[in-house]
């Protein structure tokens, strides 16, 4: 096994080229665990999941960290950013990678496009893991789209210097690795003013925004074939509960499990990457994970 992932480009059927980092465990494991192919919220990228892929690697398991379109690395067509084209990104990725039904995980946004793949190409994944998201339902507090737009269209970053955006770093997650601060850096371009932009710019921003706000998912979750593990993050502060959520989702779920996170930011994955990589590691070698779970607070 390596700290250093392979950088990979994969050119899909619908002309999309998609950038992954690939961590790859030692052939001198006797038995690897189950591969994982893992994605990104809204504005995010792959590097995101260094931290719990690393870890995750030394567990065994080959780990696919993917910058979707738009995002990152990825190409960045001009349309495309709806929830059903996204998952069928996935599902080529899976075809193209001939990974042999990973377990998929997707962060906030990343959670929708994931459910989506599970409930549209179940045959193509082992189980779902939605990490502070999948149950993320824009329309049923903003019914208009002029509202959720008005209320979640991103700032104007572009042109902000690189000293000042990680400054705002270390102060909101001071406690994070510094594998996550150095995540959170690559979702921009460092240009050669000293100025940042978000490799995802604002309009296609506000496609992928839309496309989440059209997707409905509490119309999946009782027809989902595959198990479904629902990570929640819980800042302490109540920006937003999540609880009602998470459990109709439970209630719907043929098979499923939730875990919440305390003290624990949006970005739980790059903030507690050793606790989340453990949690899917269990859920992956674990024969009893979904039937009989255990509490568990990170």
């Amino acid at each position: 096994m390596t700290d250093t992932p392979q950088v990979r480009y994969h050119d899909l059927p619908s002309g999309v080229t998609l950038h992954t980092l690939d961590w790859q465990p030692s052939g001198d494991l006797i038995a690897p665990a189950s591969p994982w192919l893992v994605t990104h919220g809204l504005a995010s990228n792959a590097r995101l999941w260094d931290g719990a892929a690393r870890r995750m690697c030394a567990m065994g398991h080959r780990v696919v960290a993917v910058d979707q379109r738009g995002h990152g690395l990825s190409s960045k067509p001009p349309e495309g950013y709806d929830i059903a084209t996204c998952a069928l990104d996935l599902a080529d990725l899976i075809d193209v990678l001939e990974l042999d039904r990973p377990a998929v995980a997707g962060q906030s946004w990343g959670g929708n496009v994931v459910l989506e793949l599970g409930r549209s190409h179940p045959e193509s994944v082992e189980l779902i893991c939605c990490v502070d998201g999948g149950f993320i339902d824009l329309a049923s507090r903003f019914p208009e789209w002029d509202q959720a737009k008005q209320a979640l269209a991103p700032p104007h970053l572009a042109g902000t210097p690189v000293r000042v955006m990680r400054e705002r770093l270390e102060y909101f997650a001071a406690d994070w690795p510094t594998e996550g601060r150095a995540g959170t850096m690559a979702n921009f371009e460092v240009r050669s003013d000293g100025t940042i932009a978000p490799w995802l710019t604002f309009e296609r921003h506000l496609l992928v925004l839309r496309g989440l706000w059209e997707h409905r998912p509490f119309d999946i979750f009782a027809d989902m074939e595959v198990p479904v593990l629902l990570i929640a993050a819980d800042d302490g502060n109540h920006t937003w509960d999540k609880t009602p959520e998470v459990t109709r989702a439970l209630d719907l779920l043929p098979v499923g499990r939730a875990e919440w996170f305390t003290h624990a930011h949006h970005d739980v994955h790059a903030q507690k990457p050793d606790l989340v990589a453990s949690l899917l590691h269990e859920a992956t070698t674990d024969p009893h994970f979904f039937t009989d779970p255990s509490s568990r607070k990170g």
